[in-house]
């Protein structure tokens, strides 16, 4: 018995051997794991940095082909359970792009619905998106949606804003983002109203400084040639001569005076020229510059012309007695008054 004792002995010794070299495996198979999941992880982001406006799962496996469906989805729910991607959805499927740290810090405690809808509002970016095209990017319910936004505009991440293309509709963007001019109207709209009186002075003293420049120009005893050249203005000439006048209410920008100037082009009243200039010439823009100058026009427009009937839209469909009839114009009751 004590010899089998002994051989009992030793055979639990032999076991007891193998089960920690089992465990040592174990261990070193798991950090080995653990250590390719981190490599996976670490390469998604960077494949998320080369590419910001997304990732596929195409892409990663493109990218990484000896990975199975499971090590890959481990790994990106992983990233997604850090807050570390964001989950998006387009036509092609659904897309992994890096979070940003701030808007993570933003959305900290917020639920996965709460973050596709800002992050939905995020990518609009300026031009603001409907609440309906909200719906359709995301495949919640309508009612979920707008709890949604109540939700976020009451912690001040969010904020509605009227568009002048649809007045009875607002459009959605982040609360610190400036509304592009496309849904405010720019300068000229005050309270989503045209403000066609504003834009009628404009007009007529950006077509004085024209003038001006070109009497100054005709008085001169230089040749045709030089006298036409010293007609035209720049349009930073226009823009500093409105800015100085102070008869606008906000600051016009150069865009602002270019419209304003093409708008005398569209009535035949003055001409554009591009020319090609320094980079530093002030109103340069990729290496050219506008330049506009006041033209008289080869013939007197006739009076029909001059009457809201000769520039109408709706003019053929105009009759007596009809649902577009002169009796009941408006326009032309505006243009009698006047």
């Amino acid at each position: 018995m004590l010899a089998s004792y002994g051989d009992f002995t030793e055979v639990r010794f032999l076991c007891r051997s193998d089960r920690g070299t089992s465990v040592k495996r174990q261990k070193t198979a798991r950090k080995d794991h653990v250590g390719r999941n981190q490599r996976i992880q670490v390469r998604i982001k960077a494949l998320c940095q080369q590419f910001p406006h997304g990732i596929t799962e195409q892409v990663i496996q493109n990218d990484m082909p000896h990975l199975d469906g499971r090590q890959r989805a481990a790994a990106i729910n992983k990233l997604l359970s850090l807050g570390l991607l964001d989950l998006l959805q387009n036509s092609n499927g659904l897309l992994y792009r890096l979070k940003d740290a701030q808007s993570a810090r933003k959305m900290k405690g917020s639920d996965n619905q709460e973050k596709l809808v800002y992050q939905i509002i995020e990518d609009a970016g300026n031009k603001g998106i409907w609440s309906r095209d909200i719906r359709f990017k995301s495949n919640l319910p309508l009612t979920e949606i707008n709890k949604i936004l109540k939700n976020l505009e009451s912690k001040k991440l969010i904020k509605a804003v009227k568009s002048v293309a649809a007045s009875k509709k607002k459009v959605y963007m982040l609360y610190d983002v400036q509304p592009d001019r496309s849904v405010t109207g720019g300068a000229w709209y005050s309270d989503h109203d045209f403000e066609s009186e504003f834009v009628e002075v404009l007009n007529q003293q950006c077509f004085k400084f024209l003038q001006g420049k070109a009497e100054s120009a005709q008085d001169s005893e230089q040749s045709p040639v030089l006298r036409r050249n010293a007609s035209f203005a720049t349009s930073h000439e226009v823009w500093k001569y409105i800015s100085e006048l102070g008869i606008s209410k906000v600051d016009l920008s150069m865009d602002d005076t270019e419209t304003i100037l093409d708008t005398l082009v569209y009535d035949g009243k003055a001409e554009m020229n591009v020319m090609v200039a320094k980079e530093d010439t002030p109103g340069s823009v990729d290496g050219r510059i506008k330049l506009y100058r006041a033209v008289r026009p080869l013939a007197p427009p006739t009076g029909l012309v001059k009457t809201p009937c000769g520039l109408c839209p709706v003019f053929d469909n105009c009759c007596e007695g009809g649902e577009i009839s002169p009796s009941n114009c408006v326009y032309l009751d505006q243009w009698l008054d006047f």
